[in-house]
């Protein structure tokens, strides 16, 4: 594969070949002025006189490197005769004087530009083919032909296309049609040898995609990169990179801009295939916002449009997708582009914070997935303010500011204000639960330092169920160990994953997963057996496409590097085979009395006026921490309704009403007010 027009830099007007090329074209105006001259009536012009001019301009087209027009002729494959009609065109944009002599040689005043007919008269070898819609002139739009009225094509004005007399004058940009369209790609604007290189994961990919396209013969159609995942901006920057091995501009088209219907389709189709050949330059098809629609269900919009334009057009095409969901007529490579490794993004954190690098590249690494630009951003940005606490906290803060995942549709962002005090459970759960948080504290060390990570490709995150009766802390645990990792924690809004449409559930899951990737989200699945259940045996297609659900989860929630907390009421609900590959599975027992006397007491404020409460015998009313702190709500305003200070009457009230809820039934002895001996706790 080489690039387009490599000898020809028509960029920059003051270079040679932009000298070389108005001499020529000095001299094919003088040419054409004699030609136009020579038939118009009662002439003097000597037949001679027009060889001596026709060979002047040849012999400029011989130059080193040949002029736009000679460029032009070969790449178009024009004939020597439909060369010079657009010649003829095209000066009569650039001089008045041609017009005129166009319609003193048809003498007719009133026809003051080229035609067909004249140009048969006027040049030898003439192609009388040359009005065909298939011959280049037409094909590639390089004239218009401004027909109206009776007049028949081949006396119709015709007129250079803009895009091409500017060519052929020596000033070679992207046609004004399409760079409406179009942003230009600079490689994100940073150089080769900056230290925001690409990560030589991302370099060796580079390197493999020049390889194969050097090897692509002359004569074969560039099959399509297909580019997957979600980090634009790597993709981005591979693309770029690819793009200038080769010597050609990178471009961005969305592809939610392309025409739909078919007439405009065919035209921007041709102006890019035009393009491609006069213009060095790659289209990066940016695809992520495109629904992925089942190929057998669509044949209009977006994406027929995109698959039509790739079947009809050569040239370099990136295709970003997130995910391989277009089939497409044309041939294709994918290729799967991931953020830099974490070690990669380690290192880059030690060489953009140098000596106060410290410990803090590995806990940022860990943690965090960001492209090797995002990683210099954040660090630069963080030493060029004055903010309070330590750089690795400011560090941290800056990154989930960068990386909060845009999970508002699927997920709910939990306010995590637990800590471990709050919590109140056996010495074995509690060991566990700090277990979870050392795994993620320490996961660069294991994974990297100590290679677990060349030694594994799944199971790199951590992920637990934590299983038991509602109320007894699983939420809370779940809060507790995110405001100690200082993460952002999301519960998963089931009834918005799961999809009654076949395949749209792993749509969602795939969308969720990826967005808490990139910023180490904890995920925590509420009510879990809902959408992480056995599965079942299969009867019908319902059942088969439930279990690939199923299996899809199992897949994606080990390969997640963040944390997964699965909370279950139901722990004999869910599918063994996740079970089996839980790292972490934690029963959440019902709260023993010498637990429930300590959930009363964390469960009110210390600023909370109280009386005398006897926590003993709170505690030995049979409920679990969620309802006790119902009841302390509870408790609360009915006292501040009374003007009064929490006393043991308000909890037995307000414990009397929660049983009542629960349906629960009421050991009236319970509520034996211990201080007078009379029963309390009933709403007069």
């Amino acid at each position: 594969m080489t690039p387009s027009n490599p000898s020809l830099d028509l960029e920059n007007p003051t270079n040679p070949p932009h000298e070389v090329n108005g001499k020529y074209l000095a001299l094919a105006l003088k040419w054409l002025r004699l030609c136009l001259e020579k038939v118009t009536p009662g002439s003097t012009v000597k037949t001679a006189t027009v060889t001596r001019a026709y060979k002047a301009m040849l012999a400029a087209e011989q130059s080193e490197p040949p002029p736009a027009s000679v460029v032009l002729r070969e790449t178009l494959g024009l004939t020597r005769f439909e060369q010079n009609l657009l010649l003829l065109c095209a000066a009569g944009e650039w001089d008045e004087q041609i017009l005129n002599l166009c319609a003193q040689a048809q003498d007719n005043p009133a026809r003051p530009f080229p035609t067909f007919t004249l140009a048969l008269s006027l040049f030898e070898e003439p192609v009388w083919d040359v009005v065909s819609p298939h011959r280049p002139l037409r094909h590639w739009r390089l004239i218009e032909i401004l027909q109206g009225g009776v007049d028949p094509l081949t006396v119709s004005p015709l007129r250079a296309d803009e895009r091409v007399v500017n060519y052929l004058k020596g000033l070679n940009y992207l046609d004004d049609r399409l760079s409406a369209l179009l942003f230009p790609l600079h490689d994100t604007g940073i150089a080769v040898d900056s230290p925001i290189a690409l990560a030589p994961s991302q370099q060796r990919l580079v390197e493999d995609i020049i390889r194969y396209l050097d090897g692509t013969q002359q004569f074969q159609r560039l099959p399509t990169l297909q580019l997957l995942g979600a980090d634009a901006l790597s993709k981005q920057r591979i693309a770029g990179r690819v793009a200038a091995a080769f010597g050609m501009s990178l471009y961005r088209l969305s592809v939610d801009l392309l025409p739909t219907q078919a007439a405009e389709l065919e035209t921007f189709s041709r102006l890019w295939q035009r393009e491609i050949r006069l213009f060095p330059v790659a289209l990066y098809l940016d695809a992520q916002a495109i629904a992925s629609p089942s190929p057998e269900t669509s044949t209009g919009g977006t994406s027929a449009a995109l698959r039509r334009f790739l079947a009809e057009c050569d040239g370099l095409f990136f295709l970003d997708v997130q995910e391989q969901s277009l089939l497409l007529e044309r041939s294709t490579i994918t290729l799967d582009v991931v953020k830099p490794t974490p070690v990669e993004q380690r290192d880059a954190w030690e060489q953009s914070l140098g000596d106060q690098a410290d410990q803090i590249p590995a806990a940022l690494a860990s943690q965090f997935s960001l492209n090797l630009d995002e990683i210099w951003q954040v660090a630069l940005g963080t030493q060029d303010t004055q903010r309070e606490g330590t750089l690795q906290a400011q560090l941290w803060d800056a990154c989930l500011v960068r990386t909060r995942p845009q999970l508002d549709a699927l997920a709910q962002r939990l306010d995590t204000k637990a800590t471990w005090d709050d919590l109140v459970l056996p010495d074995e759960q509690l060991g566990l639960l700090h277990q979870i948080a050392n795994q993620v504290h320490q996961r660069s060390q294991v994974y990297d330092d100590w290679g677990f990570r060349r030694r594994m490709n799944r199971g790199l995150g951590v992920n637990a169920l934590f299983a038991g009766a509602s109320g007894t802390g699983k939420t809370m645990a779940a809060e507790v160990i995110a405001n100690d990792l200082k993460l952002n924690l999301y519960r998963i809004d089931l009834s918005s994953v799961v999809s009654k449409y076949i395949g749209e559930t792993e749509k969602n899951l795939r969308r969720l997963f990826d967005a808490a990737e990139e910023g180490g989200a904890i995920l925590f699945f509420d009510e879990a057996d809902s959408l992480f259940g056995k599965r079942s045996e299969i009867k019908d297609s319902h059942d088969r496409y439930a279990n690939i659900e199923v299996n899809y989860l199992l897949q994606r929630i080990e390969s997640y590097r963040g944390l997964a907390i699965l909370a279950t009421n139901f722990k004999s609900s869910i599918d063994t085979a996740f079970l089996r590959r839980l790292r972490f599975i934690i029963d959440f027992p019902f709260p023993s009395a010498v637990n429930r006397q300590q959930l009363w007491q964390k469960a009110f404020p210390k600023e909370m006026p109280l009386g005398e409460l006897d926590y003993e015998h709170l505690g030995r009313i049979n409920l679990a921490g969620g309802s006790i702190h119902t009841i302390a709500i509870n408790a609360a305003f009915l006292a501040a309704s009374q003007h009064q200070q929490v006393e043991m009457s308000h909890v037995l009230q307000s414990t009397r009403a929660e049983l009542r809820k629960l349906e629960r039934p009421i050991y009236e002895p319970d509520f034996i007010d211990v201080h007078n001996e009379m029963p309390t706790g009933k709403i007069n």
